[in-house]
């Protein structure tokens, strides 16, 4: 019975949030709720609502943070000699072009916002890509590939979802995985050189770009640009070492980079609201989920529905479930949205898992390697997909017919190379 009901939770929660009858925040509060009465729990449940606020806090912290530490730095224009940089040594030749296009997304993907990503990488490399004559299709896959697999960072939404859904650090769950990122990386970076040779045509090849007919071409460097690199470079080392928790380190940085870049008080304040909205709105779906979990693990039903998931999955599939978990990731990010899937289904594979002699974290790391990572810039479930199609003017379904081939090709890479240094088990 109680198995039952876990299902029809997780059902009702998706199917509120997929069809738009609900956002996320209120069917992650209201239903499991509704479900904790009716498998006869009262006044217990205020108690599995804080167990799982508590579990969810740490996480929840070290977003505000990175968000606000990142967001601080790109408004300082740390990042716009980079750009310049990339733009200038692009040149005129297609191959070039398509590999700057895929480096600057990664850049801008630094602080886990694919909005913000398709503002800065797409304007700055369109025109390129119109004076060249190369497709616009093109930018829209590499800008997709590369924010996708950048997505998977600790700080990165999916992640951080799936960390606090299995109650784990994130760099626990995220620090195993940090070199087959770095082999999906350079997928990426091989696949845009790839499609930017496919561009090289006679009638571009004779073409001169003037520098005056690129966006952003000076080369001017910040005051405090070497101070900023400095200080990124050391955050992501000490978040990647694991010697402090990664909240702290996000609130120390952000601390450190808004009084270095903004002494002024008022403008402190300025920067902090320009990123505000962003932020509590991730924030209160992390907190929602906190709620979410702490009912579903609590009242046992997370339990029930894994128990009763043994019995029907055969031996072979629950040994190797992360494997299949991996491999329908990204796929899977054209059917869920992240605040179902990590906080509906998630619980439920990784208990699934632990019942076949498994470790949970596995499935967690299986599940980031595509699900709204990869996948989070081809699916409809997600505005920056739209939000890309319409900067680059490409169309839904010529967009997704040819970016979802490399994007599956990414995730299986980055798979293989897990499996290789034993991040995910076989």
């Amino acid at each position: 019975m109680l198995a039952i009901l876990g299902l029809m939770t997780i059902v009702s929660m998706l199917f509120l949030v997929m069809a738009k009858k609900s956002s996320p925040i209120v069917a992650l509060i209201l239903v499991p709720v509704i479900a904790a009465v009716f498998a006869g729990k009262r006044l217990e449940i205020f108690e599995f609502i804080t167990q799982g606020i508590v579990s969810i806090a740490p996480t929840g912290v070290m977003f505000i943070f990175a968000i606000l530490f990142f967001g601080i730095l790109t408004d300082s224009g740390t990042f716009q000699p980079i750009i310049n940089v990339i733009l200038k040594l692009a040149g005129n030749d297609p191959a070039k072009v398509a590999l700057g296009s895929a480096i600057l997304a990664m850049v801008s993907h630094l602080d886990g916002s694919g909005a913000s990503t398709f503002l800065i990488a797409v304007p700055a490399f369109l025109p390129v890509y119109d004076k060249l004559k190369m497709q616009r299709s093109t930018l829209a896959c590499i800008v997709a590939l590369a924010a996708g697999t950048m997505n998977i960072l600790p700080w990165g939404g999916p992640t951080i979802r799936a960390a606090s859904s299995l109650e784990i650090s994130v760099t626990e769950l995220f620090n195993p995985m940090l070199i087959p990122v770095v082999f999906g990386l350079i997928t990426v970076l091989v696949i845009a050189y790839f499609l930017g040779m496919k561009e090289r045509r006679p009638k571009t090849s004779n073409i001169r770009t003037e520098a005056s007919s690129l966006p952003m071409t000076g080369v001017e460097i910040p005051r405090l640009f070497w101070f900023n690199i400095l200080l990124i470079l050391t955050t992501v080392g000490i978040l990647v070492s694991g010697l402090v928790a990664p909240h702290i380190i996000f609130m120390l940085s952000f601390a450190i980079a808004i009084s270095i870049n903004y002494p002024n008080v008022k403008e402190q304040g300025e920067r902090i609201n320009g990123h505000s909205k962003a932020v509590v709105l991730m924030v209160s779906i992390l907190f929602a989920a906190g709620c979410f979990i702490g009912i579903m693990k609590g009242s046992g039903m997370i339990e029930a529905m894994a128990e009763a998931a043994v019995v029907h999955i055969p031996d072979w599939m629950g040994h190797h479930l992360p494997v299949y978990v991996g491999l329908a990731s990204m796929p899977a990010s054209l059917l869920f949205d992240p605040d179902s899937f990590y906080f509906g289904i998630l619980p439920v594979l990784s208990s699934t898992f632990n019942h076949f002699g498994g470790e949970a974290i596995e499935v967690g790391r299986a599940a980031i390697l595509g699900q709204m990572t990869t996948g989070f810039p081809v699916s409809p479930l997600t505005g920056a997909t739209f939000l890309l199609v319409g900067l680059t003017g490409v169309d839904l379904g010529s967009h997704q017919k040819k970016t979802i081939p490399y994007a599956f090709l990414v995730s299986v890479v980055i798979l293989i190379f897990s499996i290789i240094i034993g991040a995910i088990t076989v």
